[in-house]
């Protein structure tokens, strides 16, 4: 009797060890949670905060991949952009919080303080200059995101005065699906509730698969890739009206670095590039950009879709040249 104890102490302790390990040195066990929403498909739930993989993860009031709170009207010393997209936008557990898409551009416009904007140029309004003092990239993003969730997120809770947006797309998104709801509380990749403890989670991501969903029917006539084109057009339409500039620009997957990309790719591509250039949308294509690269294009990603630090870097150079050529002419430097 007193083995069958010393067994039952034994085995209690290494669950009790295992799951620390797995919790405290993982992340397991406290993944971030999704919101079910009938407009935009689902966001993440706000005000979250998790570390995976040693990875930090916060997500503010806004279901944004933010670090403090943000206010909806920005300061006018604030210059403030709003980045929206999918999971390369966000960056997912396995980018840190300092390291997403949107922190470091943060970084590269650091230069930028000190510059100044002048509000006030209307027919008898008095010009007033303000210096800017604090630089805001917004990150509004989630996983497997399309152009359609995006123009949902936008019409939802708006532009937040950006200074500018913009609209990060990845070859797939043209592709996606009608927002939808399916894959939240099914999927363990999109839970809506915390798991009971982290050796489940564990045991639920690496040995049980993922049950597959059909699509919600397509309700554009035109089609899957028409219906994502035309939200992409919309989203600049409500952004134009309020006078707010947006670039939209496209990263690759890696088989199309490669030269491996298949036709119905390579014509969704130049359907893209027709539409926006018939609209008069700012554009950046980065497929050009990577294949000019002398690194071999895995280096770029560390999958096939999502990019590594060096592809995230390479992104990151592109948008802070699409921010100076968009609205570079409204900040002056002060030797002006």
């Amino acid at each position: 009797m007193k083995l069958v104890w010393i067994f039952l102490a034994i085995v209690i302790g290494s669950v009790a060890l295992l799951e620390l390990v797995l919790r405290v040195g993982f992340g397991f066990g406290d993944p971030l949670l999704y919101l079910a929403e009938d407009d935009i498909g689902y966001r993440l739930a706000p005000n979250q905060q998790t570390r995976r993989f040693g990875n930090r993860v916060r997500i503010d009031r806004f279901s944004m991949r933010n670090d403090g709170e943000i206010a909806m009207l920005p300061a006018p010393t604030t210059l403030r952009v709003l980045l929206i997209g999918d999971s390369i936008a966000n960056g997912g557990w396995w980018t840190d919080q300092s390291e997403i898409l949107s922190a470091r551009l943060g970084q590269r416009l650091a230069s930028w303080r000190g510059r100044r904007r002048t509000i006030g140029t209307g027919v008898g309004e008095t010009p007033v200059q303000y210096p800017i003092e604090a630089i805001e990239v917004l990150n509004a993003s989630a996983n497997s995101w399309g152009p359609r969730n995006e123009l949902a997120y936008l019409r939802r809770f708006g532009h937040f005065q950006a200074d500018l947006v913009v609209l990060l797309i990845n070859t797939d998104d043209l592709f996606g699906a009608p927002p939808n709801s399916l894959p939240i509380g099914r999927k363990v990749t999109y839970p809506d509730r915390k798991p009971i403890s982290a050796i489940i989670e564990f045991v639920q991501r690496q040995f049980f698969p993922e049950p597959e969903f059909a699509p919600p029917p397509e309700t554009e006539p035109l089609g899957v890739e028409a219906a994502n084109r035309m939200a992409i057009g919309e989203i600049h339409a409500v952004l134009k009206a309020d006078g707010i500039p947006m670039v939209a620009i496209l990263t690759p997957l890696l088989r199309e670095v490669e030269q491996n990309q298949r036709d119905y790719e390579v014509k969704v591509r130049q359907d893209l590039e027709s539409f926006v250039a018939d609209r008069g949308i700012t554009f950046i294509d980065m497929l050009p950009v990577f294949q000019g690269r002398s690194e071999a294009p895995i280096e770029l990603f560390r999958d096939s879709i999502h990019l590594s630090s060096l592809g995230n870097t390479i992104v990151t150079e592109a948008m802070e040249q699409a921010v100076t050529m968009a609205i570079g002419d409204r900040f002056l430097s002060l030797d002006h």
